[in-house]
């Protein structure tokens, strides 16, 4: 039989900081090379291309990370998937093939009808506002109507194979995981430098995505399906895929929901603030969240790593782990965040004087405040992720409410009380510290706390 989830180590965390610095490094080595080998018109076609692709996997509502949680549970020994909490698991239990069987056909079911769903969405009103697009695009209108024909391509293949990457998160296989992403990202930088320089166009920066896209697919299958788990899968009885959805659904949803109040509270600054101030300072607080941003993600790395041994904890009960885990994801947030902080504070604008940027950053005074608000928004994030770990949401009403509250406190601080971009950094920092930014990392501190006790 099939090991349970993997172990998860020093190496799977330095793993996982090694792919959040090269993804972000690639862009960032690309982006010269796009600026200097397309005009601007093309590089807007671009960016135009970048928020279809991003506004595209926000159909996926909460499913990926829902799969992955309940993939976990499954090779813990869970027997039957919940809409609410984890059934209880017998030491020693083995995967249930039958209930992974049924799983990865409902998770099929659904990527198709997902990929179908975008098909239809770009091929008709995507296409229509495409070719609005292009009657005021003065590059090579025969390269973008390629691009666009790859874009539709690598959007509909994208999601219809995205439980790939719920399989290996779900398995503990986040080594494995952040290898192939290094090497997708490897090859999606080569080939569209390589591209560019050939004279390709928009469609090189597609066509290297789409190449990179699949190689990263085919290495994900491979990883995951052994000969053993195919074995396996041959011989087990399939649980009804149906049931499997139904159980799924409630809590997908909700962090979906959760994941929209999180758009409103983190992006809405960006768009309500352009109507209210020159676009030159809705520039500087617009880099200066993208470092922040930067930073969080560096932060979540040990967290994101043990996610999956989360929900095998949770199935387990093994509070003991879950109460080390939590320790240190929290360390790591704070080191990150004290170390990065400060460096962004002195050494940010000297960064941008070296590439002779005619953007600068906030004054240090506002970014100080920023890093506070970032850092309680992280940490109160992780906090969300151990609950969600033993399947439940509660926070998806709240997530809504402090989204609502952000775009409510923007339009005052902005429209009314005149504070310009101290109104865009202290409406979303003021709606998560009314509520979230405690109630989260109290809710498990306390439970963590309880069963120290109790064993005690």
């Amino acid at each position: 039989m099939a090991t349970k989830i993997e172990n998860i180590g020093k190496k799977d965390v330095m793993w996982g900081y090694a792919s959040t610095i090269f993804t972000i490094g690639a862009g960032v080595i690309l982006l010269p090379f796009i600026l200097y080998k397309l005009e601007a018109s093309t590089v807007g076609l671009w960016n135009i291309f970048q928020t279809i692709t991003s506004l595209i996997f926000l159909l996926d509502f909460g499913f990926r990370p829902s799969f992955a949680r309940n993939i976990s549970y499954i090779f813990s020994g869970v027997k039957q998937l919940q809409k609410e909490g984890v059934a209880n698991v017998e030491e020693d239990a083995q995967p249930d093939y039958g209930l992974l069987k049924g799983t990865l056909t409902a998770m099929r079911k659904f990527y198709i009808w997902m990929a179908v769903a975008v098909f239809v969405i770009l091929s008709t009103a995507g296409t229509a506002y495409f070719y609005y697009i292009l009657q005021k695009y003065t590059g090579d209108k025969q390269d973008a109507l390629v691009a666009w024909i790859l874009l539709i391509t690598i959007n509909c293949y994208n999601l219809y194979t995205l439980y790939y990457d719920a399989l290996l998160t779900g398995k503990g296989y986040i080594r494995q995981m952040q290898q192939i992403t290094i090497l997708g990202q490897a090859v999606y930088l080569i080939v569209a430098i390589c591209l560019l320089y050939a004279g390709f166009g928009l469609t090189a920066i597609v066509a290297a995505q789409l190449l990179s896209t699949v190689i990263r697919r085919i290495i994900t299958y491979r990883v995951f399906f052994t000969k053993e788990i195919k074995h396996q899968l041959s011989i087990a009885t399939e649980q009804n895929p149906q049931d499997i959805i139904s159980a799924i659904f409630p809590n997908a949803v909700k962090v979906g929901l959760t994941s929209l109040g999180a758009f409103l509270v983190n992006k809405s600054a960006v768009l309500i603030g352009s109507a209210f101030l020159p676009l030159a300072v809705v520039a500087s607080y617009g880099i200066s969240v993208q470092v922040l941003d930067i930073l969080s993600r560096c932060g979540a790395v040990y967290y994101q790593s043990f996610v999956p041994k989360l929900a095998q904890y949770r199935a387990e009960r093994d509070i003991p782990h879950l109460r080390k885990i939590y320790r240190y994801s929290t360390l790591s947030l704070i080191a990150i965040f004290v170390a990065g902080g400060l460096a962004f504070v002195y050494l940010g604008d000297w960064a941008l004087q070296i590439i002779r940027s005619d953007t600068h950053f906030l004054e240090p005074a506002m970014l100080a405040v920023m890093i506070v608000i970032h850092f309680l928004e992280q940490n109160h994030v992780v906090a969300a992720g151990f609950i969600m770990a033993d399947n439940k949401i509660p926070f998806f009403i709240p997530s809504l409410v402090s989204g609502a509250a952000t775009v409510i406190l923007l339009w005052v601080f902005l429209s009314v009380a005149g504070w310009g971009v101290w109104g865009m950094i202290l409406a979303p920092g003021i709606a998560q510290l009314a509520y979230q930014n405690w109630k989260w990392p109290s809710v498990v501190i306390k439970e963590l706390r309880e069963h120290k006790e109790i064993n005690n």
